[in-house]
């Protein structure tokens, strides 16, 4: 009996808690059923929206994909998304065509409704797009928009060309040591790489058999006129020769003289620097053997050096021999350094499409060495003369064609098609199409020009109407 008791109790208990559920959701959940107002009957119905919200609409009534009832929509509850149709102008104004009121391109010669109900908006004469292609926007659209304008003006366009480059020496700066005759090295005097040497310096000390041969020839010919032969004293050529031996074979002038007026022929002949700089190459050490014509040493003067840049194949026309160029070195960021253009190279580089350009620099404290980094701001000046010019951001470019647009007042605008040029510090130079001190719309442009082409748009597809 205890447990039959226990078993109808929590029978009941479910029950009742089954039951406050349902009241209470019931109570909570709201109605889907929208019951209509008492006057819907004198109301006007435009059309009927989805019940959840989703952006349908319907102009019969319908259900959705759960069964659920399309909602109407009143006359007087309709909110107003569109803006007001235009004033109609004072006077005699001419209505050229309908427009649809949602911004489609239909037209329509004679008024007319849309599927929806609702009225297309005249065009009057005043508003239509002009056969010049003008377009015109209210003095509110102006103002919401934040259209700016600026006139065309004449002025020297500077643009900036960077690119990088590296350091080389000067070419005409640069000193092969050579010999012309064969020889042994018997003492080397400049003997390690980067050694500073100057004009007239010992390198080393050679001995050469082609080379005494020649200054025994000349001091033989320089007694032959203490041998009282009259004939051989009065011309002279055998010393001359001699001497002229010496000099193609290389030996200085200075040592030439030297042996002549002391008398006196040296075991080995002490070879002198023939221009001073920075030792680069180095290809002799003490006791070897040289043949004429080897490289023995590369000297190079450092105080003044080259820049060659790789500047891009679309900047190299605004280049030119003489511009102004700053280089900022990797190694010395803090210390710019101003050259000149000297060089534009004939050839274009074609694994990188670059065009190498020639900088020159002094470098007296020889803290730039060759092969280091720069990068290189040119300031190319063009032909330093006055241009048409309108800020970049006036200019649109679809690639086919560049126009700029043109403020004519009281909220009219013409698309222009221009030929650009040069550009520089944000400004375009206009070749054609522009005249100084014509406004021109720098900010908002796409906003106009999207009106231009609705407008060209809606005149098309106005026009066969019209004719019919």
């Amino acid at each position: 009996m205890t447990r039959l008791r226990v078993t109808l109790f929590c029978t009941l208990a479910v029950a009742g808690l089954a039951l406050g559920g349902y009241a209470y959701w019931h109570r909570a959940t709201p109605s889907l059923v929208v019951a209509p107002r008492a006057d819907a009957a004198e109301r006007t119905i435009l059309y009927y929206r989805d019940p959840s919200g989703a952006p349908n609409w319907s102009a019969t009534p319908k259900t959705d994909a759960q069964g659920r009832a399309y909602l109407p929509v009143y006359g007087d509850a309709e909110p107003s998304f569109d803006p007001p149709p235009p004033p109609k102008p004072t006077g005699d104004a001419k209505i050229i065509y309908y427009r649809n009121p949602m911004g489609l391109p239909d037209t329509s010669p004679v008024p007319k409704k849309d599927s929806m109900g609702m009225d297309y908006i005249p065009v009057y004469a005043g508003d239509a797009p002009s056969d010049g292609g003008t377009v015109k926007i209210s003095v509110e659209r102006i103002q919401r928009s934040g259209v700016r304008t600026e006139a065309a003006e004449s002025r020297v366009l500077v643009r900036p060309v960077r690119a990088v480059g590296t350091v080389a020496i000067d070419e005409r700066r640069a000193t092969v040591v050579t010999m012309r005759s064969d020889g042994y090295v018997e003492e080397l005097y400049v003997n390690t790489t980067g050694q500073d040497v100057h004009s007239g310096q010992p390198l080393f000390r050679v001995y050469s058999a082609d080379i005494q041969q020649a200054l025994t020839d000349m001091l033989v010919a320089k007694g032959w006129p203490q041998r009282g032969s009259a004939e051989v004293s009065t011309s002279g050529r055998p010393h001359e020769g001699a001497m002229q031996k010496l000099r193609n074979l290389g030996l200085s002038e200075s040592r030439i003289h030297d042996i002549h007026d002391g008398g006196t022929i040296p075991r080995a002949i002490d070879w002198l620097a023939p221009a001073g700089g920075t030792v680069m190459v180095k290809r002799v050490i003490n006791g070897q053997k040289i043949s004429a014509g080897d490289e023995l040493y590369r000297i190079v003067d450092l105080s003044r050096v080259w820049i060659i840049a790789d500047v891009a194949e679309g900047d190299i026309a605004d280049i030119k021999a003489g511009d102004r160029a700053t280089v900022t070195f990797r190694a010395y960021r803090g210390a710019p350094v101003e050259g000149t253009v000297t060089f534009i190279y004939p050839q274009l580089k074609t694994e990188t499409r670059t065009v190498q350009v020639r900088i020159e620099v002094t470098n007296p404290e020889r803290k730039l060495k060759p092969d280091m980094y720069a990068d290189v701001l040119f300031h190319a000046d063009g032909d330093s003369a006055a241009v048409i010019t309108v800020p970049a951001s006036a200019v649109i470019d679809s690639g086919a064609r560049q126009i700029v647009l043109v403020a004519k007042g009281e909220g009219r605008f013409e698309p222009r098609p221009v030929k650009l040029g040069r550009r520089g510090d944000g400004y375009v130079e206009i070749v054609d199409g522009l005249k100084a001190g014509e406004e021109v719309v720098t900010t908002a442009t796409f906003l106009i020009d999207a009106e231009s082409n609705l407008q060209s748009a809606l005149k098309t597809f106005s026009e066969p109407e019209q004719s019919k």
